[in-house]
């Protein structure tokens, strides 16, 4: 089936996994929906994350998507739910991909999740470890400050390397392995979080996790796009096309890309 792959983030974050979906399934079109005029949504109440998910969602939907994907944690975590039992079409979130990523990886069960605030007090990361493993020791850190710091699109350099330094303070005595990029934001700035938190422990995203399984369901509906021509995505932002251009541009490393602006 030829119909595309919709992917919905708050804002560029959901890049990070739309690039991963592009590299496993290089035949499929993805339409992507940035809400980058009312992020973040971390410290939004569910409601509003709720409704502001609905929309894009909807927007998709009449663009004849033939699967969804929240390619955000904080949405995952309100909204997935209402989407599978209300959408016709597939709908699949990042929060179980990143669980199950980490406790493939983890050696001693000792695992950070960085999120944003909302993603943090849903515990939804928590539950989906634990139902993998119930020795997980589960350290949760809200980091506020790194979606609007890849949003401003200036991520590089000192003053971005000082800024994620503060944030991962909290974790200078704690033991751990592993550390979720529990916002799909953060692996923009996963170089930071990394020369952070050091060699010996492996920083994941929930992308590759989240692309297997697009893949898979794509493959059990007979879903996979079977033409022979070239893709052609299309991205839509809330906020500044150029803004989102710059980020986009060098994240999926392209500069021919159609981005447009939506009213949602």
């Amino acid at each position: 089936m030829n119909a595309p792959i919709g992917v919905i983030d708050s804002g560029v974050g959901g890049l990070t996994v739309a690039k991963q979906i592009m590299k496993v399934l290089p035949n499929e079109t993805i339409y992507y929906i940035g809400d980058t005029a009312r992020c973040p949504y971390g410290p939004r109440n569910r409601k509003e994350v709720l409704h502001f998910t609905w929309q894009m969602a909807k927007a998709l939907e009449k663009m004849h998507i033939k699967m969804l994907v929240i390619a955000c944690n904080t949405a995952t975590a309100v909204a997935l739910e209402s989407l599978q039992k209300k959408m016709s079409i597939p709908v699949v979130g990042v929060i179980n991909a990143g669980a199950r990523a980490a406790e493939k990886k983890t050696k001693r069960n000792e695992i950070v999740v960085l999120a944003t605030e909302g993603t943090i007090k849903s515990g939804a990361y928590e539950n989906a470890l634990l139902s993998l493993s119930t020795k997980a020791k589960i350290i949760p850190l809200a980091c506020p400050t790194f979606v609007p710091l890849v949003e401003s699109g200036e991520y590089e350099g000192q003053f971005a390397f000082d800024l994620v330094a503060k944030g991962l303070k909290p974790l200078a005595n704690k033991q751990f392995d592993t550390v979720i990029l529990g916002c799909t934001h953060y692996p923009i700035i996963q170089h930071h979080i990394e020369k952070v938190v050091g060699p010996d422990v492996f920083v994941l995203s929930s992308a590759e996790e989240t692309a297997k399984e697009v893949k898979d369901l794509l493959e059990y509906y007979n879903q996979l796009n079977t033409s022979v021509e070239e893709p052609y995505h299309k991205f839509f932002t809330t906020g500044s096309v150029p803004i989102f251009r710059t980020i986009a541009t060098n994240w999926l490393e392209s500069n021919h890309l159609d981005i447009r602006r939506i009213k949602l």
